[in-house]
């Protein structure tokens, strides 16, 4: 597992020092207007990822935690190549975050999915990884609003899909003898990928035949 020496950690930290919630925002501002152009050019959709936390920590600002910043990030540069991922662990960590909204709101500017889930602990600032189908995201609802947009763009002749992984996993089995970054062992994710194809099948069976 890789990591960072304290000093490192440190130094790293220092680096934002002169920079708040306003400056990064006219940081990221400065660089959608200068790279979506070129990305509507050659075809490439930008899929920003939350924070992760969705909440400031250390010190760090944060701009990408809720609805109000995806709206903000959508008309800093009004283009369907300026787009999100969906990252329900980070999203969901905050209570206030209405996941099938966000998705509903912003389903034609969603070009990629995590679906993973968490748990919000009695501290308001502390949770863990849930099992996927567990803890506080409902995958059910989400993954119907995802397939909602996936057939309101296959009735507007647009086929493409939106991809999704099933992002983080616990441990389990053999991944307990092997050396992993936190997160990504093979069984638990491939175990988390089973259950959301899972749900994402039944859903299509009995309310999306036309996706099938």
């Amino acid at each position: 597992e890789e990591g960072y020496t304290l000093d490192q950690f440190r130094a790293r930290l220092a680096e934002y020092d002169h920079i708040d919630k306003a400056q990064l925002r006219e940081n990221m501002a400065y660089f959608l207007r200068a790279i979506v152009p070129v990305c509507e050019e050659v075809g490439i959709r930008l899929a920003v990822h939350p924070d992760d936390p969705p909440r400031p920590i250390l010190g760090l600002p944060r701009i990408v935690s809720t609805i109000e910043d995806m709206q903000w990030l959508k008309e800093t540069v009004d283009s369907i190549n300026n787009g999100f991922t969906m990252c329900t662990g980070s999203y969901g960590v905050r209570a206030d975050n209405d996941l099938v909204k966000m998705v509903e709101t912003f389903g034609d500017r969603i070009h990629f999915t995590h679906l993973r889930s968490t748990c919000r602990e009695a501290n308001p600032k502390t949770f863990h990884e849930a099992a996927h189908l567990s803890g506080d995201v409902n995958m059910v609802a989400v993954v119907d609003a995802i397939l909602r947009e996936e057939q309101r763009r296959k009735q507007a002749g647009d086929l493409r899909p939106i991809p999704f992984r099933p992002d983080h996993g616990h441990q389990m089995l053999d991944d307990l003898r092997k050396k992993t970054n936190p997160g990504y062992s093979a069984i638990g994710r491939l175990k988390g990928m089973a259950e959301v194809r899972g749900v994402e099948l039944a859903l299509k069976m009995t309310k999306y035949p036309e996706l099938l």
